[in-house]
């Protein structure tokens, strides 16, 4: 989605367009090549989504992979090559250093691509480049936040690889919204969108559903963090969506402690069929650990208001963070157990992210250093609880069969 976004942009802003994706090509070299030799490139550019896998036992680390496709790029291209994507703006310094790549943009593309390919085509000065990193420079120019999102366009479908319009278990992503105030401890959305929640208009997030809709697509996910906030906005896009009457099926991710029986119905009569609830414990002290704005009988009451809908609710749990202790992780894991939920996620140990309050509390006691950058991923799991934390839940997982990591 994210290099759908920039790419309609940049083909918005007047320039030649090609777009790869390399999600389903086992050997990138050979689809690399091929795309390079029918469409030349003067800039190529690389969507980073993600850094590592998060896995705290076998943490996968992603950017070998990433720098795989820089080195069959450089092989076939000269072209300057400029890394964004949101694995990127978390790490826009160290990633570009181990990449290796000529440049890379930390925030919103749509606009700093266009505006940068300018600056190239005129041999203009980057050093102004709104959040533009280059090697051993460091950011050139202040990173921009667009207020209004309705002047960037959706992903084109027609730039699309042809194998989408054939996946019939294909969940189309839309984003509604872009930014995030709720400073749960040991989220990067911040870092990656902002602190202040900006939205496309229901009109526009209407014309992109139709058009995908009209392309052949009905299942769609709103990758918001938060769908359900504002509460307004939420009951805006489900009214839309009914008085559309396409018949489409949806998902979201939901924030637990924001619903109303008013949008639970509206999200059922609109086509939501599942809802990802990130609640992340069970355990009223560990919420105000981690900063959420909400509590369990919060979390119990959006569940229950959802299932009542027939909504699908998958459940998360991040176990193991900062004063998490045996009793609050049975008490977490009991009381999932009580929403009797169709599915869900536990990750046990959590990732740290630079410039998260998780962050600090893991320099105060000594988990990683105060210079560290964190590109290779480091976690955070409660002194006390290693093994027996990783024990408990696999014996948890044994008696329910719908609960993953």
């Amino acid at each position: 989605m994210g290099l759908g976004a920039v790419a309609a942009a940049t083909r918005k802003a007047g320039h030649e367009v090609e777009l790869l994706d390399l999600m389903r090509v086992k050997d990138p070299g050979p689809a690399i090549k091929e795309a390079v030799d029918r469409f030349p490139p003067r800039v190529i550019g690389i969507g980073v989504r993600n850094i590592d896998d998060q896995n705290m036992e076998a943490p996968i680390f992603l950017l070998d992979q990433v720098q795989e496709v820089i080195s069959h790029c450089r092989s076939f291209s000269g072209a300057p090559i400029v890394l964004g994507g949101a694995g990127y703006s978390i790490f826009p310094k160290s990633a570009l250093s181990y990449l290796g790549a000529d440049m890379g943009i930390q925030g919103e593309g749509e606009m700093a691509f266009p505006a940068l390919l300018e600056r190239l085509e005129q041999g203009a000065d980057l050093s102004k480049a709104a959040g533009l990193y280059l090697p051993g420079l460091g950011l050139q120019g202040k990173r921009m936040f667009e207020k209004d999102l309705d002047i960037f366009p959706f992903p084109d479908v027609r730039l699309w690889p042809t194998y989408l319009a054939k996946d019939q278990g294909l969940w189309v992503p839309i984003q509604t919204r872009r930014g995030c105030p709720l400073d749960c401890s040991y989220c990067s959305t911040a870092t990656i969108e902002g602190r202040i929640i900006r939205k496309f208009s229901p009109q526009r997030v209407m014309k992109v559903v139709t058009r995908y809709f009209e392309a052949g697509f009905e299942r769609f996910f709103f990758v918001d963090n938060t769908f359900n906030m504002p509460l307004s906005y939420a009951k805006e896009i489900c009214s839309a969506l009914i008085a559309k009457g396409m018949g489409i099926s949806w998902g979201c991710i939901f924030y637990p402690g924001t619903l109303d029986e008013n949008l639970a119905k509206y999200m059922a009569r609109a086509g939501c069929t599942q809802a990802s609830l990130g609640f992340e414990s069970g355990c009223d002290r560990m919420l105000r650990n981690m900063n959420k704005k909400f509590g369990v009988e919060a979390i119990r009451r959006s569940s229950a208001m959802l299932g009542d809908q027939g909504i699908r609710r998958m459940g998360f749990l991040l176990l193991g963070g900062p004063g998490e202790t045996r009793e609050s992780v049975e008490e977490s894991l009991t009381f999932v157990d009580s929403l009797q939920l169709e599915a869900v996620k536990i990750t046990v140990g959590i990732r740290i992210y630079p410039g998260t309050p998780l962050a600090e509390t893991a320099v105060r006691e000594g988990v990683i250093s105060g210079d560290e950058d964190l590109l290779f991923p480091s976690f955070y799991i409660q002194k006390g609880l290693e093994g027996w934390l990783q024990e408990t839940v696999r014996r948890w997982m044994m008696e329910h069969p719908n609960w993953m990591r």
